[in-house]
């Protein structure tokens, strides 16, 4: 018998074992060369920690807030799409696990599960993710569903207006699963017979023409608090706190979208910066450590979002291995913040890390 993970990435080889390969490579897979895809991870990678000691690390506090409700550790959960594929259980399992270790879930709008399986399974706080497709009059239905299910805040991904070329599901003709939630509203039946069948029904159903009136439309239909998912610039970033959103999520949709984007936490002090403390700035993309995570909140992350790890957690042990994740995660952070003497959150700084940038700096004394 294999024994148990001790990481979060010995849960992909797990998850590899068990998926169908169209399935992992669906998860597993980015666009194109996929330079995006490794970059997420490998720029955590160069990013080097500034260790103070001989400070009290007796009690350690990993606990915040995310638009005002509090959370176990700053570390939740992304969407992710068609989780039954992974489990039979699917979203719920993973609804389950985030209530257990105390954190957010953002429920797929692509989920096989229902908004109201998801809700009535356990009671937590949990935020709803929303593509907008050409009828929107789909999108305010789901949007309102959530609302009266009580979930908490809209995630409006927004890098999405055409699916980016994710090649490995255009060669296993990846299938595009049955979505309740839009049963009787759109048929989830393509015309393909090449290629990725999710690939033909985005084509058909995304609003490529998406631009920042939506927010406008999305706050005439809802009155959750609004994040938008997929920013990557400055120049958008301030136009999010002009368009008076709640919050950003820095990300390159796991490097599945546009390849040669910049890795998420290459980028994410350049959106704090612009952002100015106005509005909560969170990010997501190649978080498979502790270390990752204090880095993110050291370059000024109010909190990072998890997607892959979840899903390879939920493959390999259901519920119970998503909660291995998220508590790997969790007990990796507490030891990470110990041993760089941060007894809580707000003792980490961008002293404590040293990114390239700062090594150019350094040089140069």
């Amino acid at each position: 018998m294999a024994p148990e993970p001790v990481n979060v990435n010995e849960f992909q080889e797990l998850a590899r074992q068990v998926l169908p390969k169209m399935y992992y490579d669906y998860y597993a897979g980015g666009a194109e060369d996929q330079n995006t895809l490794k970059e997420n991870i490998e720029a955590f990678q160069r990013i080097w920690l500034r260790p103070r000691v001989l400070i009290d690390v007796s009690r350690i506090d990993m606990s915040t807030t995310i638009l005002g409700y509090k959370i176990s550790a700053p570390i939740m959960i992304a969407p992710t799409a068609y989780q039954q594929l992974a489990h039979p259980e699917g979203e719920v399992a993973t609804a389950r696990a985030a209530a257990a270790c105390d954190t957010i879930m953002v429920l797929s709008f692509r989920s096989t599960c229902t908004v109201e399986e998801v809700s009535s399974s356990c009671d937590a706080v949990r935020f709803f993710q929303l593509y907008v497709y050409k009828r929107r009059d789909i999108c305010a239905q789901l949007v309102q569903r959530a609302e009266r299910n009580g979930f908490k805040a809209v995630v409006l991904t927004v890098d999405t207006p055409r699916i980016g070329r994710r090649e490995s599901d255009t060669k296993n003709k990846m299938i595009q699963p049955k979505l309740k939630n839009f049963e009787g509203l759109i048929s989830s039946e393509v015309d393909s017979q090449d290629g990725s069948k999710i690939e033909a029904f985005i084509k058909k159903n995304f609003d490529d023409s998406l631009s920042w009136e939506a927010i406008g439309w999305l706050r005439s239909i809802t009155s959750l608090p609004i994040l938008l998912k997929g920013i990557l610039t400055r120049e958008d970033a301030r136009k999010a706190v002009e368009a008076g959103v709640a919050g950003i999520i820095v990300s390159n949709h796991g490097g599945r979208q546009l390849d040669y984007a910049p890795a998420t936490i290459s980028v994410l002090e350049e959106v704090v910066e612009a952002v100015g403390g106005r509005l909560p700035v969170l990010v997501d993309g190649g978080v498979r450590r502790g270390t990752d995570v204090f880095k993110a909140l050291a370059l000024g992350a109010q909190a990072v979002l998890v997607g892959r790890p979840v899903i390879y957690g939920l493959a390999a042990k259901g519920e119970n291995g998503v909660r291995s994740v998220i508590d790997m995660l969790k007990n990796e952070l507490e030891i990470t913040m110990a041993l760089s003497g941060c007894p809580t959150l707000k003792h980490i700084t961008r002293n404590h890390v040293m990114t390239h940038h700062d090594n150019l700096n350094f040089s140069k004394l």
